[in-house]
């Protein structure tokens, strides 16, 4: 079998080209590869088309590349948290394809299994299927770029869309452990839309923060096969952040009880404090 380590992530990318094509895994902030966009960020790699649930949030994850605007187009599913993204796309700067989450999520295994298009009832009904979706605006703020209208067919009486399955030239995804062959476990939630993506890019790339030999990974243990993957990066210590915090009311709060004095119970705030780690939060 192969060795499919690289030394570093800017080595593991240095062949990712101006214009690619990449389906990057995360979902929010949990289980994002920032190691390699990090590493395509100091490449100066350009006029990217990304493929991902979301596009980061302003200073993170690919946010950082649609910030410096190497990203052209992007295929997503939700995008709300991030300003500057709302900003391109309604400035005309980004061209977007809204997709449903399910649908996005099928068209990337689809595309890793082979499979060149299906049918779903996801969008029928909807722009998502007539068309008419704004795609890009021009910049006085009109339709520059619309969907075009998708093929429906009636199954048992059923009307369901056709939808095309995605092959982008480049995955970029993060695990917990990984051995030498690129067989991957993923951690909690941030296995997310990692697998998908790692299917579904011709060349993949791995970031892991554990490395193991072949054969300490249980078979049964393993999400993702070392076929899906031609290239394995360690990032031992990765960066990983929180998008939102929530606490717990203290007791008082709780019950209703006045608090003591000059406690953060009886000023009306939460009386606890976070302590969640990103690994309980399925970084």
């Amino acid at each position: 079998m192969i060795d499919k380590v690289v030394a570093s992530a800017d080595e593991a990318v240095a062949d990712i080209a101006d214009g690619a094509s990449l389906a990057v895994g995360g979902f929010g902030l949990c289980g994002i590869p920032v190691a390699l966009i990090d590493a395509l960020h100091r490449r100066g790699t350009t006029d990217l088309e990304t493929v991902s649930n979301n596009c980061g949030v302003d200073d993170w994850g690919l946010g950082i590349l649609l910030r410096d605007g190497r990203i052209r187009r992007t295929v997503s599913s939700y995008v709300g948290e991030n300003k500057e993204f709302a900003r391109q796309y309604l400035a005309g700067e980004l061209e977007v394809v809204l997709t449903p989450q399910g649908t996005l999520a099928e068209k990337l295994r689809a595309g890793g299994a082979g499979i060149p298009a299906f049918y779903t009832k996801a969008g029928v009904g909807t722009q998502v299927s007539d068309g008419g979706l704004p795609q890009k605006y021009d910049a006085d703020g009109g339709i520059a770029v619309a969907s075009p209208a998708k093929e429906v067919r009636s199954f048992g009486g059923v009307d369901y869309v056709l939808e095309e399955s995605l092959t982008p030239d480049y995955g970029l995804v993060h695990a917990w452990k990984g051995d030498r062959h690129g067989n991957l476990v993923f951690h909690a939630t941030a296995m997310n839309f990692n697998p998908l993506c790692a299917m579904a890019g011709r060349i993949t790339i791995a970031e892991v923060e554990e490395l193991v030999e072949p054969g300490e990974l249980d078979p049964e243990h393993v999400h993702l096969p070392g076929i899906f993957v031609q290239r394995v990066v360690v990032v031992s210590e990765p960066e990983k952040r929180i998008e939102k915090r929530t606490v717990a009311l203290s007791a008082a709060s709780a019950t209703g009880a006045a608090a003591p004095s000059g406690t953060a119970g009886a000023a009306g705030t939460t009386g606890t404090t976070d302590t969640t780690t990103p690994e309980q939060a399925g970084a």
